[in-house]
């Protein structure tokens, strides 16, 4: 089957631990989750179908060595697997951006998970696989987006509960930036990066605090950044 694909461009990592770092991104199209901060509604729909022979040579044509397959929610695409082992396989390091609601267990061990653990100010904390952080490895990372202190709680007692810090190669804190929302998407206010770095501070976490460098880089609406 063909993957359905949103977008492949080259840009600056602006997230994680690879944040600064050029990489190469591969936009899935669809998610079954609707999170009241996304950023990318518009892979939702839009994309065209592609072999993935045909997404692996395009991306492997360019040297950059760091590859990331975001969405949507790439892993809602069974074909995805062919393509992360074909990449790997390739020499390249990989990365999956997904949202904690489709089960990881056939993620190849060798890609470094990015595991969005839904808090309750996404709306769809629900919808988490909470199974996927036993299968976490000390090469992936977890990410939670913060939008109220509602959601620092969750995440400071998901944290330390599940060991993740102990666990990971690195929990990232990232304050929800605003959200205006679409059609299909109720919009959250964004939160102020001062206030979360003031509460993990005084709670003495050893989390990451994230901004997304990209939207600092280029206007946060543009897209192929």
């Amino acid at each position: 089957m063909p993957l359905r694909v949103n977008e492949i461009f080259h840009s600056i990592q602006g997230e994680s631990t690879f944040a600064g770092e050029p990489c190469i991104f591969v936009r899935l199209s669809g998610c079954p989750l609707r999170c009241r901060y996304c950023d990318t509604a518009y892979a939702f729909r839009e994309g065209v179908s592609r072999s993935v022979e045909s997404v692996a040579t395009e991306v492997l044509a360019n040297p950059c060595r760091l590859i990331e397959i975001t969405g949507g929610e790439p892993l809602a695409q069974r074909e995805v697997h062919p393509l992360i082992v074909r990449l790997l396989d390739a020499g390249r390091t990989v990365l999956i951006e997904s949202s904690g609601a489709i089960d990881t267990a056939e993620v190849d061990p060798r890609a470094h998970l990015i595991l969005d653990i839904k808090t309750p100010g996404s709306g769809e904390s629900h919808r988490m696989v909470w199974a996927n952080l036993t299968r976490l490895r000390p090469h992936d990372e977890v990410k939670f987006v913060v939008c109220s202190r509602e959601d620092y709680e969750f995440a400071r007692e998901t944290v330390i509960r599940e060991r993740l810090v102990e666990r990971t190669r690195c929990v990232l804190f990232s304050p929800a930036h605003e959200q205006r929302g679409c059609a299909e998407i109720e919009g959250t206010p964004g939160l102020e990066p001062r206030l979360l770095a003031q509460w993990i501070l005084e709670d003495q976490l050893s989390v990451r605090l994230q901004l997304q460098m990209h939207k600092f880089i280029w206007d946060p609406a543009t897209r192929g950044v």
